[in-house]
């Protein structure tokens, strides 16, 4: 006779498969502990696969040098969900179908102002950003042709979104498989020049990014065209509507501007930074991308919280999203801080695994272990943000971050890094504290519990 234990095993790896394969389960019935397992599972397989492209690109540049990692450092410093969610929640597929392909558009018509200037100017933007004439020299390339490619990296987050949203995130998660597995095997072979490639250093970088991402964002069409997942679009939803473009814009501009209030904070993060020298740029690049491949898997767990709150908002029951988001911190913390205990203790092996640099790996120590030490406090401000954007609320989350990030992160990081003499270890420092402060803002106003009103 089967044992207890037995049968929960055999039961949990067929809800791991079920996950892995795409669930079709209604999220707003049902255990919640279930559902957020179903969607997170995906999520963070894609996640993981997306955190690969950061770790993956940064381990064969680290091997060009400081001033290349550098540059790459700076570029990604200038580079949302778009809520659908609510739309599933309500049983309403058409209308799911008709504003996906209304996001898309809005997306192709932000990408195309940003990609031209960021060809044409890639050099003067990394000059402003402080960088040296050299990094300029070896980075403006690889500036250009990431900026320029823009509106792929956009649109793959903003398919992959829409997939999420509609509880499709099995289908997001294979789609980033394809992507950077395309990734991998080309950025050695165009960094480098192996067998019959051109060897194109660190713009061979871009190249093999652009090529791996632009090909997840033609599976997506095929996807969405064949109407493989629950949103479909077919030839009849191949319309722009004027009146769903401008409540998504108005909808999603809050939105956008989170965004960039994050965006802008890392930039002037960078902007100080370079005050140090390549070196500095290139250890916190390293240190970063390591915290990005725990960062990006736990942020799937926020996202199945986030679609989680959406539908069950959609279905009228906001009771059962707040629980799923008070579930989401507890399993999200355990997993970050488990990492961030790791990261603090091995954090010389692990700088040393991308480069030998006896220059940068100081930096790259400091940087892993400084922010590691805000992981419990992020595991659960990451899924409370994800939670108002979830609920339709932007506009909370980003008075939330222009607090903590302009008015609090840069100016700290200035002055424990120029005033108090710390160096480029008072703005690792403030990333701790401005993150932690965040997750502690982000709790106490999501407890008041006003996004349970909020009408989209």
């Amino acid at each position: 006779m089967e044992s207890e234990a037995e049968s929960r095993t055999a039961t949990a790896w067929a809800t791991l498969r079920e996950a892995v394969r795409g669930s079709k389960q209604d999220f707003t019935q049902g255990s919640i502990g279930r559902s957020i397992f179903l969607l997170a599972v995906p999520m963070v397989m894609e996640m993981f696969m997306e955190s690969l492209f950061a770790v993956v690109d940064v381990f064969f540049v680290s091997k060009l040098g400081a001033d290349a990692v550098a540059a790459v450092g700076i570029t990604e410093s200038m580079m949302a969900l778009l809520m659908i969610a609510r739309r599933i929640g309500e049983k309403d597929p058409e209308r799911a179908s008709i504003t996906a392909v209304q996001a898309i558009s809005l997306a192709i018509l932000l990408s195309l102002p940003i990609g031209a200037a960021g060809t044409v100017l890639a050099p003067k933007l990394l000059g402003l950003m402080g960088a040296s004439a050299q990094v300029i020299k070896t980075g403006s390339r690889f500036t250009a042709l990431i900026l320029g490619a823009n509106g792929i990296i956009l649109l793959l987050f903003l398919i992959n979104a829409i997939f999420r949203a509609a509880g499709d995130a099995a289908v997001a998660m294979r789609v980033l498989w394809v992507a950077n597995g395309i990734n991998i095997t080309l950025n050695p072979c165009l960094i480098f020049g192996l067998g019959p490639f051109p060897r194109f250093g660190v713009t061979g970088s871009a190249v093999a990014t652009t090529i791996g991402r632009g090909i997840g964002v033609l599976l997506q069409f095929y996807l969405l065209a064949t109407g493989k997942g629950r949103v479909s679009i077919r030839p009849e939803h191949l319309r722009l509507e004027p009146a769903v473009m401008y409540r998504l814009a108005r909808l999603s501009a809050t939105g956008i501007f989170q965004a960039l209030v994050g965006t802008a904070s890392w930039i002037g993060l960078v902007r100080i930074l370079t005050l140090f020298g390549s070196a500095a740029v290139a250890g916190y690049t390293i240190g970063l991308r390591i915290v990005i491949f725990a960062l990006l898997p736990s942020w799937g767990v926020s996202n199945a919280a986030a679609t989680m709150v959406g539908q069950s908002l959609g279905a009228g029951k906001p009771e059962r999203g707040e629980r799923a988001v008070w579930l989401a911190c507890f399993y999200n913390m355990i997993f970050l801080g488990t990492l961030g205990f790791f990261f603090v203790v091995f954090a010389g092996g692990l700088i040393r695994f991308f480069t030998n640099d006896p220059a940068v790996i100081p930096y790259g120590v400091d940087c892993l272990r400084f922010v590691s030490y805000g992981f419990l406090f992020y595991a659960c401000g990451m899924v409370v943000v994800q939670a108002f954007n979830g609920a339709g609320d932007t506009f909370t989350p980003t008075i939330i971050n222009l607090f903590c990030f302009w008015l609090w992160e840069i100016p700290l990081a200035y002055v424990l890094a120029r005033v108090v003499g710390l160096g480029p270890r008072g703005v690792f420092a403030s990333v701790t504290i401005a993150f932690s402060t965040l997750a502690v803002v982000g709790v106490l106003v999501f407890r008041r519990g006003r996004w349970k009103e909020k009408k989209v």
